[in-house]
């Protein structure tokens, strides 16, 4: 959740969104009784194998966007991949979407035992000590790669979790987590804040020793009382959002980043990056702003040349 959130429910500030027809409850219903009985014959490693069997099928058939995805690494990276590079991170992009899809619409139902262990969170000692701090955590997250299921994960593991997502969520978004929500208590204490709500909720967040994650790296305008600062990207131009940053200097909050990354049978490693900036405390200046969003900035752009299958924004 791809989606800007940290998280995978919704308690505060959610403005009114078009509640899930009766035939797309069914749907999806059906489609999620079919996925766990599939994981209860082959095991999650058999499914984990039908996915990306499905996936590479979708590959080989649709080729428009094996297109799309070739032109998208083309325009980022240049000549750094030859085509026989980029056909292979196009299969492995188009496995692991489905493998998500997958793992995204049963998660719900499989025995808490049996997920939790597929969990890998690399540098939480750097999370651990900046939450000791007492001010709160930003959490920069992007909009490449598997995150929508960054803040279940950090929920989960017991950590207090808030998020910005956009309120233009498709149906079976808003499905899945109330399924979710009904699943897991610990959910119901997450703060949700969609984008465009006054910042007074992230400010809550931050005294309250939250962490709270976003996307910066956005594609298109959705309020123009957004912040932007410019940043080189790939070599190019982009405008990237600069709110949340300023929020966090202002309330002397750590302010990291976090990519995850999806491995074999269903298992998933995040990991902590930063702080972004030399120190916590330091005032909030047009420097440090351009500083701390170009460097978010690079540290995207080094895990896709790393992992370009992660590429989703094609």
């Amino acid at each position: 959740m791809t989606s800007e959130t940290v998280s995978m429910t919704a308690s505060t500030s959610a403005p009114e969104t078009a509640p899930v027809s009766a035939w797309e409850r069914f749907c999806f219903a059906s489609l999620r009784l079919v996925l766990y009985a599939m994981a209860r014959c082959l095991t999650l490693p058999g499914l984990y194998r039908f996915g990306q069997l499905f996936g590479t099928l979708e590959w080989m058939i649709n080729y428009r966007r094996r297109r799309r995805f070739a032109k998208t690494v083309r325009g980022l990276m240049g000549d750094a991949l030859t085509d026989r590079q980029i056909r292979a991170a196009g299969r492995k992009q188009s496995m692991r979407v489905r493998c998500d899809k997958i793992i995204y619409l049963i998660f719900d139902l499989l025995p808490p035992e049996k997920t939790i262990h597929r969990w890998e969170l690399k540098n939480r000692e750097v999370l651990d000590e900046s939450l000791a701090r007492g001010k709160g955590v930003y959490l920069s997250l992007s909009h490449h790669g598997t995150q929508q299921i960054t803040g279940l994960m950090l929920a989960l593991l017991g950590y207090k979790v808030a998020g910005v997502r956009d309120s233009r969520e498709g149906a079976v978004r808003r499905y899945i987590q109330s399924m979710y929500e009904r699943c897991y208590p610990e959910l119901e204490k997450v703060r949700m804040i969609y984008s465009g709500a006054f910042p007074r909720d992230i400010y809550r967040c931050f005294q309250n020793n939250f962490i709270l994650g976003s996307s910066l790296d956005v594609h298109r305008e959705r309020d123009a009382r957004l912040k932007h600062v410019d940043v080189t990207f790939f070599g190019q131009s982009r405008r990237f959002l600069v709110g949340p940053v300023q929020i966090a200097l202002r309330c002397q909050a750590t302010i990291l980043q976090v990519f995850l990354t999806a491995e074999r049978d269903f298992r998933y490693r995040a990991e902590i990056l930063g702080p972004l900036t030399d120190r916590p405390d330091e005032p909030e200046t047009p420097e440090l702003l351009q500083t701390i969003v170009q460097r978010y900035a690079d540290n995207i752009e080094s895990f896709l040349r790393r992992h370009p299958e992660e590429i989703s924004r094609i």
